[in-house]
């Protein structure tokens, strides 16, 4: 069914740069036609946004779970779906599967697994899973350690035309560490590994990309030492992106203190150094993206000893406010951070959205930056609350979200 016509008043556009216009917008067959002084046309539906931004819809890249009400409450329209699933996206059917399991109102992009069964040793069928829908190749949670395997595997998806997506820890560093080295892992007796892990995994991983000529996206780079190898490769001219959840830019490893399993994440959290270096990146465009990781984990995944929990956190809900926390302090403004939360993601999956422009597909929120909420674990949409961010005070909602022009309840 073709949705009626929308047009959007009153509200202040967030364009790819400068600042909000006032303006409004008008989609028509599920794109947007039109910006600025625009009227509505008979037959239009019209929704007034009040002073809101009008947005485009978030598009998260590396979520671990389809979880419809946290995307949507955190005004996110596209996810790409990490292939660690049960069984893994390694197979076309599985990729055809995942690839229509959030429409119509929710359009999920599958990354297809970089080896079978994420195993890290012979690659999987590539070419036939983007046939399928697969919109970028990923290694999983884990690093491939094989440095034959991944150079393989960059070389084949140059020539697909795929970007690799991939974890950026040295496993046979890492181990079965849970925490930075440092003083906070020592107080509290837990495993821990050196940060200089993922300097070593990046820093193989953009060689191989400059050999192979491949596009490379890390999915999350959290330490000074691996952000400023990725600046330099961008210097270069290699074809390398990054990214971060905004617990590597909010959170250190003081907050392991007592415990707190919510705080257990892959990568764990770093040195507060570390964590302004993230802050210094996003600023300076050497991270591109900022995504939730979202990974709900239910109370038998996370009330455990802190070394047997599992990593992740709930993060869809948060990811929008948490952002805007960004501008509040001064990093940077509006524009980039809907391209770090929109338009970026959306240029390294191929997909015609994450801006407001002519032609783009209408995914749209309204938002009102400044309006206060408190974050808690009991009641969020989330399949599960596990937040490091419960109880705290945050700002950011988002007030209405359309998908595809057509308004999402």
């Amino acid at each position: 069914m073709i949705p009626r016509p929308l047009t959007i008043t009153g509200g202040l556009l967030v364009l790819p740069t400068g600042a909000p216009q006032p303006g409004n917008l008008r989609c028509e067959g599920g794109r947007i036609v039109a910006l600025g002084d625009v009227a509505p046309n008979d037959g239009d539906e019209v929704v007034d946004a009040r002073g809101a931004l009008v947005a485009p819809g978030l598009v998260d890249l590396g979520v671990f779970a389809v979880d419809k009400p946290a995307f949507h409450f955190g005004g996110i329209t596209r996810a790409a779906l990490m292939p660690d699933q049960g069984p893994p996206l390694d197979h076309p059917a599985r990729v055809r599967f995942a690839a229509q399991s959030g429409k119509p109102d929710m359009w999920v992009h599958p990354l297809a697994a970089a080896t079978r069964g994420l195993e890290g040793r012979e690659l999987a069928e590539l070419a036939l899973m983007r046939d399928a829908g697969a919109r970028a190749v990923a290694t999983g949670r884990r690093w491939i350690g094989d440095s034959g395997v991944m150079m393989r595997l960059l070389s084949y998806c140059a020539m697909l035309g795929m970007v690799v997506v991939t974890h950026a820890e040295d496993a046979g560093i890492v181990g079965s560490a849970v925490a930075t080295a440092g003083e906070m892992a020592t107080r509290l007796g837990l495993p821990s590994a050196p940060a200089e892990a993922e300097a070593l995994a990046v820093a193989r991983d953009i060689a191989l990309a400059e050999i192979t000529g491949a596009r490379l996206h890390f999915r999350q780079v959290t330490t000074a030492r691996a952000l400023d190898l990725v600046r330099a490769a961008k210097a270069r001219g290699v074809k390398v992106t990054a990214g971060v959840t905004p617990a590597h830019f909010m959170l250190s490893d003081l907050e392991l203190a007592n415990f707190r399993t919510f705080c257990r994440m892959s990568p764990p959290l770093r040195h507060d150094a570390d964590r302004k270096a993230v802050i210094a990146a996003i600023a300076d465009g050497t991270i591109d993206v900022i995504a939730s990781g979202h990974d709900p984990r239910g109370p038998e995944d996370k009330r455990l000893p802190f070394a047997d929990a599992e990593p992740g956190m709930a993060g869809a809900e948060t990811l929008l406010p948490l952002t805007l926390t960004l501008v509040r302090d001064g990093a940077i403004d509006l524009a980039r951070a809907f391209a770090l939360l929109a338009g970026n993601p959306a240029a390294l999956l191929g997909v015609a959205a994450g801006k407001l422009e002519t032609g783009a597909e209408a995914d749209i929120a309204l938002v009102d930056p400044d309006r206060p909420w408190v974050v808690n674990s009991d009641k969020m949409a989330a399949a599960a609350g596990n937040t490091p961010f419960d109880r705290r005070p945050v700002q950011g909602r988002v007030t209405a979200l359309f998908k595809g022009g057509t308004r999402i309840d």
